[in-house]
């Protein structure tokens, strides 16, 4: 089958989150499955030609309201594993220096650029040039988050009856409902859309646009990144007003759990790590730690050390941290910390570790080998978020046998396995769940794990359970590989249909 993989960032070469993760790993993992992939992306600023060894593949132009823009295509393959030989995707870069060509992906400073709804649907209706342009008709087009949603606005509107495209299938994943491309309705304008596209059935919300909701309503099919998740966005509660759009269309609506890239992923033979160790032996990961409380400037010794990795906002729970802070650092534990996000957040924890120096270690950027060793060397992980989709830094968390405190939501539901009496007493508990988005119920859970880290034969137990679960991309790509047949199936029915 040939999949074309649109994704607004990919791993290795842009990355703000998790989405640059699954854009770098699932086509590789489809491309093992026998599978043809090219993965379309925006070449930024970031991204040097020359240090990525990319390659000229033409020009192409678009016309969009009124402005006509020129782009020039670069391609190189994506690589495959950590010792980066290239694998048989080809990655695709749209380049055009006014829209692309500056240093952030969305954002300058932590403000959205002001143009970024030109920004996004002219990348989407150039990226429904690229097949024209090489020749390669796809069965799938597979798009991700509110940066892609308009590809299949303008399939529908511009290209529904080129043969080129008329049956191809079309999947969209949503990966963060709460980050929709919300943009003012007087903005509709600059889409090139007929008049009636700007409806409560289509991209209208309230008055404003809501390009994620064109891709609700505009792809074959729709997935989100796990199960749980699946379900919990048809509830007001997760739904972010679009709950109802999610239940007309749940028949069309998957949940597939995301997966690891155990290649990048691995305490075994990970580049990163002053010790490599795995589940037969466990030396490494004492070494690990002492090695991360040295880079922490945390004293050495024998107490729980936490980890988060994190943006620092609400929806992660960064704010239940806070608040249980000064109870936390009056526990014998060290908390690490790394991530960027919310100014107030970003504050208030450089303030608190001027007050704990030896019990808290702040760094507020992004810095992939620290958090490698963040993984490795922690006793705990915790993930307090409100909501999770699906969350990865968990799964990250199992395979380096550091057990993750999570709250009982999304992914991270789906992939933690309580540490009740009975999976203790089984030996399937792999880490700690609580319900309520609580500073108290983070403190409670946090005892509970600091009660049991002294009792070492549970704890080894549960070290071990998490490092021999499979939540490898291999699998995850299966089920990918199911949607996408389904999406040609219902798209070749929707065309016998039209045709008679």
């Amino acid at each position: 089958m040939r999949i074309l993989y649109a994704a607004s960032e990919v791993a290795p070469f842009a990355k703000t989150g998790g989405l640059a993760d699954v854009a770098g790993a699932l086509p590789a993992a489809l491309a093992r499955l026998g599978h043809e992939v090219k993965v379309i992306t925006p070449h930024y600023g970031a991204v040097n030609k020359k240090r990525e060894g990319l390659q000229s593949r033409g020009d192409l132009a678009v016309k969009l309201a009124g402005k006509d823009y020129s782009f020039a295509l670069w391609a190189c393959r994506l690589p495959a594993a950590a010792d980066l030989s290239d694998s048989p995707v080809e990655v695709l870069f749209l380049s055009h220096e006014g829209l692309f060509g500056r240093p952030g992906l969305y954002q300058g400073k932590g403000i959205d650029y002001p143009d970024n709804l030109e920004r996004f649907s002219v990348f989407s209706r150039a990226a429904l040039e690229v097949p024209k342009k090489l020749n390669w008709r796809p069965d799938v087009i597979h798009g991700n988050d509110w940066q892609t949603a308009l590809i299949f606005v303008y399939r529908h509107a511009h290209l529904s009856a080129d043969p080129l495209y008329r049956k191809i299938g079309t999947l969209f994943t949503i990966h963060n409902l709460g980050y929709p491309g919300l943009f003012p309705g007087a903005e509709f304008v600059k889409l090139a859309l007929p008049p009636d596209y700007f409806t409560p059935d289509a991209l209208e919300f309230y008055g404003k646009l809501n390009l994620l909701k064109a891709g609700l309503v505009f792809a074959g099919l729709l997935n989100t990144v796990s199960p749980t998740y699946c379900r919990e966005i048809q509830t007001p509660e997760f739904g972010q007003g679009l709950e109802g759009v999610l239940r007309i269309r749940r028949q069309d609506l998957f949940g597939i759990l995301n997966g690891v890239d155990y290649q990048q992923w691995n305490p075994a033979h990970d580049p990163y790590l002053s010790q490599p160790y795995d589940v037969r032996s466990l030396k490494g990961k004492r070494v690990c730690k002492e090695a991360l409380q040295k880079e922490c400037h945390l004293p050495v010794k024998e107490v729980p050390l936490i980890g988060m990795i994190t943006r620092l906002t609400t929806q992660k729970g960064v704010d239940l941290v806070i608040e249980a802070l000064d109870e936390l650092m009056r526990l014998d534990l060290q908390l690490v910390v790394l991530g960027a996000g919310e100014p107030g957040i970003q504050q208030e924890l450089k303030s608190a570790m001027r007050r704990y120096p030896e019990k808290l270690s702040v760094r507020i950027h992004f810095d992939e080998p620290l958090a490698h060793r963040i993984e490795a060397g922690a006793d705990l992980f915790l993930m307090p978020s409100r909501y999770e989709p699906c969350g990865l830094n968990q799964m990250y968390s199992l395979r380096y046998g550091t057990i993750p405190i999570v709250r009982k939501t999304g992914g991270l539901a789906d992939t933690v396995i309580d540490a009740t009496p009975s999976n203790l007493a089984e030996g399937t508990a792999n880490g700690f769940m609580f319900e309520l988005a609580s500073s108290h119920e983070l403190l409670t859970t946090v005892r509970l794990a600091m009660k049991l880290f002294r009792e070492k034969n549970f704890w080894y137990r549960m070290m071990r359970a998490g490092m021999a679960a499979d939540f490898s991309w291999d699998r995850s790509a299966k089920e990918y590989e199911k949607l996408y047949r389904l999406a040609v199936e219902k798209a070749a029915k929707q065309d016998k249909a039209q045709r008679t």
